[in-house]
């Protein structure tokens, strides 16, 4: 199986990036961690400082599952405000690899990238950008189009995980996590 990534940037929203960790590696997936930082330390949005495996510079992108964009703020507009990984979400996209975001990330750093025009997708509320395409599916918790999954926010962050682990090892595969994590 190939390696999947989640991208941590100070201010990302601690729950949303932790337990898709958690949960794509209780499902057997291989997750690193990528710190967009100079350093592999990384702050969270309520100041919980994490160790990221990696640094973005360190890793090839080029043949990932997964390019996992957490939210919270300023974490969001900081991942977008990263060029090495916008490039390699659009030509994650651009190759149909799987890519997810959740909270503020569909909005700040995929429906500006084009990678959700004229898709549904979610993201935390009040944060939709009108005018880009998106057909926002507004309360639904997680979307799936294709080959992107969008989550609305924390309280999101366990489905939209298990949603991820659906999408690659299949729905037997989501449900033992989900049973194991007592949410099923």
């Amino acid at each position: 199986m190939k390696t999947s990534f989640v991208f941590l940037a100070d201010g990302f929203e601690e729950i949303e990036a932790l337990a898709t960790v958690d949960v794509m590696r209780r499902a057997g997936m291989p997750v690193v961690t990528v710190s967009i930082n100079a350093t592999l330390q990384v702050t969270g949005a309520h100041g919980v400082p994490v160790i990221a495996d990696a640094l973005i510079g360190d890793c090839d992108l080029s043949d990932a599952e997964w390019l996992v964009c957490p939210g919270g703020m300023p974490g969001a507009s900081n991942l977008a405000a990263c060029q090495p990984l916008t490039d390699a979400l659009v030509e994650q996209n651009r190759r149909g690899g799987y890519v997810a975001a959740i909270c503020a990330s569909p909005a700040i750093v995929l429906a500006p990238l084009g990678i959700i025009r004229g898709r549904d997708a979610v993201c935390y509320p009040g944060m939709a950008v009108d005018g880009c395409g998106v057909n926002w599916c507004e309360p639904s918790m997680v979307v799936v189009d294709a080959n992107v999954v969008t989550g609305r926010g924390p309280a999101a962050a366990c489905e939209f995980a298990l949603t991820i682990v659906r999408q690659s090892l299949g729905a037997q595969a989501s449900a033992d996590v989900a049973q194991g994590m007592l949410i099923a």
